[in-house]
């Protein structure tokens, strides 16, 4: 039986998948978001599952279209010296020819 809501406290938790749903809040929170005593935190992953750092460079997988403008950022692209933030895009990095701009780790691989 999952734990009881960290929001309301209600008993009545269900796991959906990975996450631990709340029927009387309407919280989710992950499943496993107690970590293991003793374990490292895996941190920022790329696609792969390749832990990532700041300074690290990495290519682009897949072609993202930069909001707000007609500009794409292309397959293949690499971007060098990234730097992790807190947050949904999770890499804050500069590209070459579009700027400054935030990426999601699931769209970049380790170069």
């Amino acid at each position: 039986m999952p734990a009881p809501c960290s929001q309301c406290h209600s008993g009545y938790t269900y796991e959906d998948g990975h996450l631990v749903v709340c029927p009387e809040c309407g919280h989710e929170q992950a499943g496993d978001a107690e970590p293991v005593p003793g374990e490292p935190d895996p941190g920022v992953r790329d696609a792969h599952g390749t832990p990532l750092s700041d300074g690290d460079t990495v290519t682009v997988i897949k072609d993202l279209k930069v909001k707000g403008s007609s500009a794409v950022v292309k397959v293949g692209t690499k971007v060098r010296n990234i730097r992790l933030v807190d947050g949904d895009h999770d890499i804050d990095c500069r590209i070459d020819g579009i700027g400054a701009m935030k990426l999601k780790s699931m769209f970049v691989r380790k170069a």
